[in-house]
């Protein structure tokens, strides 16, 4: 019954984003909002909607260690796993924008919650902050969309305006239908996802801050597995890596912002594992980006294999560390003395060779 739940939550946090964003995308387009702002914000802010009612209803009942885990895993898993997987599939060229822009804006959130995750407690003041900054980003995409060239308007409008012919989704009853619906799965999701996450962690004798690591923040990164697999598939490789550049800043200013807001005045707890290890490895993914996206500005194939097989060092440390297994003080000294600097030279040969064309 905990796996039937779990798949359960997982399907309906998939299928509610998805008809968030749907309704949500024809709702904008109906009231005139421009096309690019409906990308850069309804629909990346939609991929990351599970995380956000997963961390949120994590708090709600009574399990923060769950919301903590599942943003900062999220956001591990959104760079190392999915720009590795995809990068595998085809090497991800990266815009200048994501270079100069997105990626300083991803380090720069990243850092923040490790600077406000100090004292050990996320409060309402510190949610307020984030959030706050979430909004300021959003107007100033807004802003900054205004005085974006045609091509990138005719590129969105392609991807999100309804068709010219009349249908079920041009009409606001269906559109405000669709976002109800969306949020409602969202919400039941969240729940039975939060639920069968607790049970897993009792059934496998380790914390549900481990299963938040692990288990849900890999299930509530579905969307964005899916939207940039896909994306790179057909050769939209802006897309690709823009979705896991925004939804990773989403998951820290937006998921814990909102999580420690409605905490009130008890405030959202940071295990101290959570702040002397995962948390810096965060951080350390995302400063990663860019030396990597540098190299030619192309994430390539063999990055993309480094990424992924740096996740999977990263859980292998975790199941070892929950076990407290013989095997973990020369597995952190391999990583340590070995593969990790190994991994610092050739990223910086890589950097001070003349850039691919």
């Amino acid at each position: 019954m905990t796996l039937l739940s779990f798949i359960a939550g997982l399907v309906a946090l998939v299928l509610g984003a998805e008809l968030l964003v749907r309704g949500a995308s024809r709702l904008a387009l109906t009231f005139g909002i421009s096309p690019l702002v409906v990308g850069l914000t309804i629909v990346a802010f939609g991929t990351s909607a599970p995380e956000a009612a997963v961390s949120v209803g994590a708090v709600l009942n009574g399990t923060g260690n769950i919301a903590i885990g599942n943003v900062v895993g999220s956001n591990i898993f959104n760079v190392l796993f999915i720009l590795g997987l995809s990068a595998l599939v085809t090497p991800l060229v990266v815009n200048m924008q994501l270079i100069r822009q997105e990626v300083p804006i991803m380090i720069g959130a990243s850092l923040l919650l490790l600077v406000l995750a100090m004292d050990e407690r996320l409060d309402a003041f510190d949610g307020g902050l984030l959030f706050a900054l979430l909004l300021a980003y959003t107007v100033f995409l807004i802003r900054q969309s205004r005085t974006a060239s045609q091509a990138a308007q005719d590129s969105y409008k392609e991807q999100f305006e309804p068709p010219s012919h009349s249908g079920l989704s041009e009409r606001l009853p269906v559109q405000l239908l669709l976002i109800a619906a969306g949020l409602g799965l969202l919400i039941l999701g969240s729940d039975w996802l939060v639920s069968a996450a607790v049970n897993f962690a009792k059934l496998l004798g380790v914390s549900d801050l481990i299963i938040g690591l692990t288990i849900v923040a890999a299930g509530t990164s579905m969307p964005e597995v899916a939207t940039s697999v896909m994306a790179a598939l057909k050769g939209e490789r802006d897309i690709a890596v823009g979705n896991v550049v925004g939804s990773s800043t989403f998951n820290i200013l937006g998921c814990l912002g909102l999580s420690a807001l409605v905490t009130g005045e008890t405030g959202l707890a940071v295990p101290a594992s959570v702040l002397n290890f995962d948390i810096w490895v965060m951080c350390a993914v995302a400063l990663a980006c860019l030396p990597v996206f540098l190299t030619g500005r192309e994430i390539a194939r063999w990055e993309g294999g480094v990424f992924l097989l740096y996740y999977g060092a990263y859980v292998t440390y975790l199941a070892l560390a929950a076990q407290q297994h013989a095997a973990l003080a020369p597995f952190s000294s391999a990583m340590l003395s070995f593969i990790i600097p190994i991994t610092v030279v050739t990223l910086v040969v890589s950097l001070i060779q003349p850039p691919r064309r």
